[in-house]
């Protein structure tokens, strides 16, 4: 008689929730021994190897780890990449199925962001003594990760200092934009708000474009750490590469020339 297989097929809602985790870690950190896989292996009750192996099966359908020479690994089955075409660029649906799935796995009857949360969340609006903003904390995570959680322009690396800006303004963007992490760059909360208000922008070859208003100041400090870095190119993200057309956005309408 032949040995009884231990084998079990992935199914749909536990590949959503691994391509969840798969966008919120840098992918050259993810191992058996990371927190949040050792975390995500209980919640689809799989062993810490599978779930990083999971995660390495949709790094081969990543076009930046193409571009950077990585290509993940080479087993990813029809079901990943109908997850990944599905969810990739449908990130609120990514973040309302997937974080709907981890309630109901946790036994909980409120649904809360399960990765890097925070007490504040944005994305959808309600209403409250102020307008909130639900599921920033899964953007925030994504342009950590992808910056390796340094900023573009300076390379500091203190999360606690580190910002996950909107290029396009959350204001400005729909439903598909305000949590797209194409739309956003890691940056210092200096140049954070530099560029919120139009001092910065960046071109779309990535070099950074300082406005002619920050010329007119006197401080040594702010002429560093602004002037400075004109004409220096932006690290870019090992994933969610910022799209042009954003950053032609910001241009157009929030820099200062």
């Amino acid at each position: 008689m032949a040995a009884k297989s231990n084998f079990r097929r992935w199914t749909r809602d536990e590949t959503i929730i691994v391509f969840y985790l798969y966008c919120q870690i840098p992918f050259k950190d993810s191992n058996k021994s990371h927190t949040d896989v050792q975390r995500f292996a209980k919640l689809v009750n799989r062993t810490p190897s599978a779930v990083n192996m999971k995660i390495g099966n949709f790094g081969s359908f990543d076009p930046e780890l193409k571009r950077r020479g990585i290509t993940g690994l080479r087993n990813a089955s029809r079901l990943d990449k109908e997850i990944w075409d599905e969810f990739h660029d449908n990130w609120q649906a990514l973040i309302d199925e997937s974080e709907r799935l981890i309630a109901e796995r946790e036994g909980k009857t409120e649904i809360t962001p399960h990765i890097g949360a925070h007490t504040q969340k944005y994305g959808k609006e309600r209403l409250a003594v102020r307008t909130v903003r639900e599921n920033q904390p899964f953007f925030r995570k994504a342009i950590l990760s992808a910056y390796e959680s340094e900023c573009c322009i300076t390379g500091i690396d203190i999360e606690t200092l580190l910002v996950a800006s909107h290029i396009k303004p959350w204001a400005e963007s729909d439903s598909s934009e305000k949590l797209n992490p194409q739309n956003g760059l890691c940056l210092n909360a200096l140049h954070d708000r530099a560029f919120d208000r139009g001092l910065i922008a960046v071109a779309n070859d990535y070099t950074i474009i300082v406005s002619r208003q920050v010329s007119h100041t006197t401080s040594a400090a702010v002429r560093n750490m602004l002037l400075g870095y004109e004409g220096q190119k932006i690290k870019l993200p090992t994933r969610f590469i910022p799209r042009p057309d954003f950053m032609e956005w910001h241009r157009n309408n929030v820099f200062v020339r």
